[in-house]
């Protein structure tokens, strides 16, 4: 098994198959199981190793802040991320040392920070270490896809929004540009403009604007390098080059 281990607590049915199922749909999360209070969810933990907890907070008999607390004392504790109605305990919650406070109904990117943020604080234990954020998840028409981050050429900044460019078409995703930067740090993306994010690899050759400007040609399109970028960028394709991880243009 792959993957996180994820636990999903929440004594309402019809939001925990809907966390689980949405949970299930996420490329980090390898098993999902469901509990409906607070009490079951501490006899699973005591009796195995999940990497995280998705707890709702307002829960008969133990409530979810009750719970994290008790958690908090185990030898290895998962990581806590809570998926409330409310946000009146987002300070006690972060006091715990939740990673992450999710609003009802949950959105599919919200959903994605928090495993992002769930990957990198999770107890490295025998199954593989997941990707944080190998994929975004891309809500159209009531559904949700996932683009993979491997199939992303370039990222368009559009206010909170951020837009992937792939060779199939343009993806619109909830999500500051710094953020997704944040969230990719390492996995081959350069900031070469204050809007622009570009997959090094993507990049088939640099070309000169009218105005003199430099642009990075990908198949999706041009994007511009800022001066100050335009160094870095350069110095990482010919790294990119010599290690052979270059579009065919450059090779």
């Amino acid at each position: 098994m792959t993957g996180l281990r994820v636990l999903a607590v929440d004594d309402l049915a019809p939001a925990l198959d809907e966390l689980c199922r949405m949970l299930r749909e996420a490329p980090e999360v390898g098993e999902v199981v469901g509990a409906a209070d607070a009490l079951k969810a501490l006899r699973l933990l005591q009796a195995d190793r999940f990497d995280a907890v998705f707890l709702d907070i307002s829960m008969p008999g133990l409530d979810g802040l009750e719970l994290a607390g008790l958690l908090a004392k185990l030898s290895e504790p998962p990581v806590i991320v809570f998926v409330t109605a409310h946000d009146g305990h987002a300070v006690t919650a972060y006091g715990i040392g939740a990673v992450d406070y999710l609003l009802k109904p949950v959105r599919a990117e919200r959903l994605a920070a928090a495993l992002a943020k769930v990957t990198r604080n999770a107890t490295p234990s025998s199954r593989s270490t997941p990707d944080a954020m190998a994929a975004l998840p891309v809500e159209s028409g009531g559904r949700t896809r996932y683009v993979r981050r491997d199939d992303v050429l370039f990222v368009e900044a559009h206010g909170d929004y951020v837009r992937l460019h792939t060779r199939g078409g343009v993806h619109l995703v909830r999500m500051p540009i710094s953020r997704l930067e944040e969230y990719w740090e390492g996995t081959g993306f350069s900031r070469v403009h204050r809007g622009f994010l570009l997959s090094v690899a993507a990049v088939l050759e640099l070309r000169s604007d009218s105005a003199g400007g430099l642009l990075a040609h990908t198949e999706a399109g041009d994007v511009p390098v800022s001066r100050r970028h335009a160094r870095d960028l350069r110095d990482r394709l010919l790294e990119a080059a010599q290690r052979g991880q270059l579009g065919p243009g450059q090779r």
